[in-house]
């Protein structure tokens, strides 16, 4: 289990200090795969920083099955290092060396003889689907296949957390699609904590089951992924899963006696289903569609829409309780549009 105590981190600069962590308090239980999303200059990174002490805390605790990470000696910290490992946007390979040697260097810093450094650097790139790659040199590759090696070499020291700082930003959808689903397996397989610090939702809705949301420094929410994505609280979180439906100016203001209802849809079976109009023809619930933002993955529809209805309070009761009924959709009333 990964604690985070009232954690700050404030940095010195030319005309006083920034404040880029405020209080942050998490608590990732084993096996989680955990999101922490915000936007630029949020302090993701700093944070995820701060868990491993490559940046120390101004003020606060991490501890890691009990053990205070700030309170190790640098010797200490060298090794706990090796349980707390971390892949990155721009993967970070040595460029000088082969895939099998990129994978073997930690195992070099750790001691391991070279033969066994060598069978378990073979047994990552088996595992992470490039055994065919042992001998090629990072420039040859693609950056998916990059990203396959620097998480090899991440799991070379068996750790139980690894850290995930921005590891898909600079990927293609369809390759993010295929790393973070190897990213699934190893969590799945291996039992490792995952931590991934991203900007893109669709990367927490993909893989994570628990979430934190960062703005300026601070937690503001958290929780499952499910509950946080279909009724965000928090103005931050709201921006983050709704990104269409934040702009007031742009949605058209209710005409005299028309209320609104937030509609999220989680995985629901209605990509291919005209739900809206077959409100219409089976309960004779009209809805003017405001905004929306919505996407199908198969046969499942993800996203949100922003509906008016005309009526009163019994008509948006009626719409509410109808659309309730379809498997994976969270309906909310809103008064702000956003």
């Amino acid at each position: 289990m990964i604690k985070i105590e009232n954690l700050s981190k404030t940095f010195s600069v030319a005309d006083g200090t920034v404040e880029a962590l405020k209080n942050v308090n998490l608590t990732i239980n084993d096996g989680d795969i955990y999101g922490i999303i915000g936007m630029s200059g949020a302090g993701k990174s700093t944070l995820v920083r701060c868990i491993n002490m490559l940046e120390r805390p101004t003020e606060g605790k991490v501890l890691i099955d009990g053990c205070d990470m700030g309170a190790l000696s640098a010797k200490e910290l060298r090794s706990a290092r090796r349980s707390i490992t971390m892949i990155f946007q721009g993967f970070n390979l040595l460029m000088q060396r082969t895939c099998l040697k990129n994978i073997c260097f930690p195992l070099e810093l750790a001691g391991v003889k070279r033969s066994e450094a060598k069978k378990k650097a073979m047994e990552l790139l088996e595992t992470v689907g490039l055994p065919d790659k042992a001998n090629s040199y990072p420039a040859q590759l693609s950056g998916g296949q990059q990203q396959r090696v620097a998480i090899a070499r991440a799991l070379a020291t068996n750790p139980k957390v690894l850290l995930c700082d921005e590891a898909t930003s600079a990927l293609d959808p369809k390759t993010t699609h295929s790393i973070l689903g190897l990213i699934k397996e190893i969590n799945r397989n291996l039992g490792i904590t995952v931590i991934v610090i991203t900007h893109q939702m669709s990367v927490v809705e993909e893989i994570c089951n628990r979430v934190a949301i960062l703005d300026n420094g601070e937690v503001v929410e958290e929780g499952k992924v499910s509950d946080v994505f279909s009724a965000p609280k928090s103005d931050a979180a709201r921006r983050l899963v709704f990104p269409d439906l934040g702009a007031t100016d742009e949605i058209i203001p209710p005409s005299d006696g028309e209320r609104r209802i937030r509609v999220v849809f989680n995985g629901a079976k209605a990509a291919s289903t005209p739900l809206i109009s077959k409100m219409a023809i089976e309960e004779n619930i009209t809805a003017n569609i405001m905004a929306a933002s919505t996407k199908s993955i198969g046969d499942r529809a993800y996203g949100n829409m922003l509906l008016g209805i005309p009526g009163g309070d019994s008509e948006v009761e009626r719409a509410i309780n109808y659309l309730q009924t379809v498997p994976d959709v969270a309906v909310e009333e809103v008064t702000d549009d956003v």
